[in-house]
């Protein structure tokens, strides 16, 4: 199998790239434009790979993208090249609007193009998040019929990117996947996000920030049982269908982070209670969802997918990643340095 991945060099994407290789034996060429999240450090254990090749494109350079997917030939096109951070695009909506929107489209036309030469083999499949569908009550979970409701610029462009590729399915045939997944987490994740911010915050002994009461409700994935739902969607899924992928495992914020502080309080032999108390409560994120939940029965039914890392020993395993990992983190720090996001005042 041949696959062209773009946003490889990311969190998820450098995760599902190393498992296609190292796993499935796929070649696999990767595009990432390397933008502040992306990095090769990502790929070292595939970089040597003969069956990897690495390709430095912003998917909105439409030129670029097509003579790379006509000249690497691939038998499926995995799209996750994306700006995901809410609190960014709170700042700095634009470039969520370039590469999620636009970026997607472009893509879309030149896979419609390929898909022509290529025959009934081809699949596009568009990575998405359940942040699209707005906010949950006490209730319920997000399945693949639920209406899109997004409230921040993020959440916004990723539905419109979403719209567009079951648009080019239904009108042009392209035969495109869409998977829309909880929350991830795992080696790797660029420190703005809630998990790896509280192990560097407390390796430091800094203040750990929860925003507003910290009891918004998120559902957890550890980004390997992911990627491994990605690739069964790519390979058993229907060319039009959405595939909701979750972990069903709610936690609150506050819960998330007591449990990331107890796993570095064991993995460190720092006192426990003195990382409780660096939590600090701080005000919320503008529009934040209250609460996020998957239905992921199609996978379970239809794919015979089901998510197999325990929250507990997943998180575990996170926390020693980084522990053991500090340097890959040291190289973040001076493109992040902990700093507050996304407070509305741009």
């Amino acid at each position: 199998m041949r696959v062209l991945v773009t946003g490889g060099a990311g969190f998820i994407g450098s995760a599902l790239v190393r498992h296609l290789v190292r796993d499935r034996g796929a070649e696999v060429c990767t595009i990432d434009k390397l933008t502040y999240s992306g990095s090769l450090d990502n790929l070292v254990d595939v970089t040597s790979s003969p069956a990897h090749r690495f390709l430095q494109i912003d998917i909105c350079d439409a030129a670029r993208v097509r003579a790379a997917v006509f000249d690497f030939a691939p038998d499926a096109i995995m799209h996750l090249a994306a700006e995901t951070h809410v609190d960014r695009s709170i700042d700095g909506p634009d470039t969520f609007i370039q590469t999620n929107i636009v970026g997607t489209y472009q893509l879309l036309e030149i896979a419609r193009e390929y898909a022509a030469s290529k025959g009934d083999t081809f699949r596009f499949l568009h990575v998405s998040t359940d942040e699209v569908y707005g906010s949950l009550g006490a209730t319920g979970r997000f399945s693949e019929e639920s209406p899109y409701k997004p409230s921040s610029p993020y959440s916004a462009s990723k539905a419109g990117a979403d719209h567009l590729a079951r648009a080019w399915f239904e009108t042009y045939r392209l035969p495109v996947l869409v998977t829309n997944c909880s929350n991830n987490y795992g080696p790797f994740q660029f420190p703005e996000k809630l998990i790896p911010l509280t192990i560097l915050k407390a390796l430091r002994g800094q203040p750990v920030p929860v925003y507003g009461d910290g009891r918004q409700v998120r559902d957890w994935l550890h980004v390997d049982d992911h990627v491994r739902g990605l690739v069964r969607v790519l390979e058993r899924g229907v060319p039009g269908r959405t595939y909701t992928i979750g972990g069903d495992c709610e936690k609150t914020n506050r819960a998330v982070v007591d449990q990331v502080l107890r796993a570095v309080a064991l993995r460190t032999g720092r006192d426990e209670a003195q990382l409780l108390e660096l939590v600090e409560f701080v005000a919320d994120r503008p529009g934040h969802d209250r609460r996020y939940a998957i239905d992921a029965a199609r996978m379970h039914t239809e794919l015979g997918w089901t998510a197999e890392t325990p929250f507990e020993s997943g998180i575990d395993d996170t926390v020693a990643w980084y522990v053991e990992n500090l340097r890959w983190c040291e190289r973040r720090s001076n493109l992040y340095s902990g700093q507050r996001l996304g407070q509305g005042s741009a």
